[in-house]
């Protein structure tokens, strides 16, 4: 059984006003088995927090790295931690 874990990631750059957290929210869905949200914060960042099997988890946060995303992303801070839970599916806050 894999190994269920949390990842929140701060993203960087020019991803609010471009589908940012819509393209996130789909890209967690495509990949599947993961819950949490996307939220756009006052200071310009998208903060995204995913929960599920750790290589999905690593599959999302690969993506908000890469150069598929919508936008432009300057960098992403993420954190690891424990599973909370009480998220239904995936959300656009």
């Amino acid at each position: 059984m894999s190994e269920h874990t949390r990842l929140v990631a701060w993203v960087r750059g020019r991803v609010q006003g471009v589908g940012f957290r819509w393209y996130t929210r789909a890209r967690a869905l495509e990949i599947g088995g993961l819950s949490g949200f996307a939220l756009n914060l006052e200071d310009g960042r998208v903060q995204v927090v995913a929960e599920g099997p750790r290589e999905g988890c690593q599959g999302l946060l690969e993506w908000l790295t890469g150069d598929d995303t919508p936008g432009s992303v300057d960098g992403v801070t993420e954190i690891w931690d424990t599973p909370r839970g009480g998220y239904d599916g995936f959300a656009i806050r």
